[in-house]
């Protein structure tokens, strides 16, 4: 919850200010002068370029400061949120690389599994699937140089460990065994557009019961909230029910106007029928939560089958790697697939399509999906990146918007997850966004 005790709005909070007119600029400024005299403890953030303050009466930080601004205003909704998208197809720009375990301080970069951009900040992050094993589970903070006509560099600013609820770092199996906590498995990172602060979503292990998760957190890296989880996706070690491990929560988006957070299953859960094949598709749950973690929506999104068989003895598999909203309707969605060849090395098969929801059946109430009627989400591939002849195309498992370009179209990065592996590669892909 975000809201964690009742709070009375301070004197002056109240005014006939309609913050539907104001930029978030104007909205931060109206907080400092007017609700944060009310509040006395300051929590420092690293690299993002902004302060996030809380307070010592039971709240949380300034996401309750401007839910309270923007309750007391009356003005609060879409008004506020940015500009309707709108996807045709896509510009390959170009690609950059950060080089196989780069050190950054004192950390090994790698494993990055998901991307998003801080306007305001203008800044990049880049959160690490690392479970503890090499470095403390952390997001990294970048720029990214690209224009219309190139791509030109990434540069890496800082360094941000993600803690527990009790502000340790997250430990690996080794650990767990003698201290418990939580083993992280993060692949998917987004800024909270109304606070700023950052939610982050992991896999969970399901032969250690550990439920998959969504958290917030602080841009610091403190813990702030957490999503409950569904009785459907959770762990069963022994029991062919819930969710499989490492084809949980895998995709994070914000509604357009912030109000509300879609979390993509990568596969089926064990109800629902089998993971996909090189014959038969297979179906993800994507689930909307209001900020209070209640479950709003749920829909069913067809997967594609695996786009070729693996050579003889070999594995291969496809899936949902992320999603991010385009408008209060659609989604891109990036099916990321892996075939194993006969030496055992993977071809990575990665399309893009926009999901659109309108019509589909909420599921949430329906606990098997198998030999059930519903109406599943609508897609239309928008970019098969297989088509670009790249000289290598990884494992791609994070997309976000970036800054307009000059002409005033979108931009968009990928990034692959190299998972530590010397074989292959951290690379980034920006394009252009060509509307309908």
């Amino acid at each position: 919850m975000l809201l964690n005790a009742p709070f009375a709005s301070p004197a002056g909070a109240a005014g006939a200010i309609c913050l539907t007119a104001l930029s978030w600029i104007n909205l931060e400024m109206f907080v400092r002068r007017h609700v944060y005299p009310a509040f006395i403890k300051k929590e420092n953030s690293l690299d993002f370029g902004i302060e996030v303050r809380s307070w010592s009466r039971g709240a949380s930080t300034f996401t309750c400061i401007v839910a309270i601004v923007l309750t007391v205003s009356g003005c609060a909704g879409a008004d506020d949120a940015p500009a309707t998208r709108s996807v045709g197809t896509l510009r390959f720009i170009g690609e950059q690389r950060i080089a196989y375990r780069k050190d950054f301080e004192a950390t090994t970069v790698g494993g990055i599994s998901g991307i998003d951009y801080n306007p305001t900040s203008q800044t990049w992050a880049l959160i690490s699937d690392d479970r503890s094993d090499i470095n403390p589970a952390r997001l990294y903070t970048a720029t990214l140089a690209y224009d219309m006509g190139k791509f030109s560099s990434i540069t890496l600013l800082g360094t941000t460990f993600l803690r527990q609820e009790d502000g340790t770092v997250y430990p690996n199996r080794q650990r767990h065994a003698t201290q418990g906590g939580e083993i992280p498995d993060f692949e998917a990172v987004r800024f909270d557009p109304i606070d700023g602060s950052v939610w982050y979503a992991s896999e969970g292990d399901r032969a250690l019961a550990h439920d998959p998760f969504v958290k917030q957190a602080t841009r610091a890296g403190s813990y702030m909230s957490r999503l409950p989880v569904p009785a459907m996706f959770k762990m069963f070690p022994t029991q062919d029910v819930g969710s499989r491990n490492n084809l949980t929560f895998e995709g994070l988006t914000f509604a357009r106007d912030g109000r509300s957070i879609w979390v993509s299953m990568e596969g089926p859960i064990y109800q629902d029928g089998s993971v996909p094949t090189p014959v038969y598709g297979a179906v993800s749950r994507i689930t909307q939560y209001d900020r209070s973690g209640k479950m709003l929506r749920q829909v069913a999104y067809p997967i594609d089958a695996i786009p070729s068989p693996p050579a003889a003895g070999k594995l291969a598999d496809n899936g949902v790697s992320e999603m991010l909203a385009v408008d209060d309707h659609r989604f891109l969605m990036v099916e990321r697939a892996a075939v194993q060849g006969p030496d055992s090395v993977y071809a990575n098969y990665i399309r893009i399509y926009e999901m659109d929801i309108s019509g589909a059946t909420d599921i949430s109430s329906i606990q098997s999906l198998r030999n059930r009627n519903y109406v599943p989400t609508r897609k239309r591939l928008v970019l098969d990146l297989n088509q670009l002849n790249l000289p290598r195309l990884d494992n791609i498992e994070g997309i976000a918007w970036g800054p307009k370009l000059a002409n005033g179209n979108d931009s968009l990065v990928l990034v692959s997850d190299d998972n530590f592996n010397p074989a292959q590669v951290t690379q980034f892909l920006a394009f252009e966004v060509l509307p309908k």
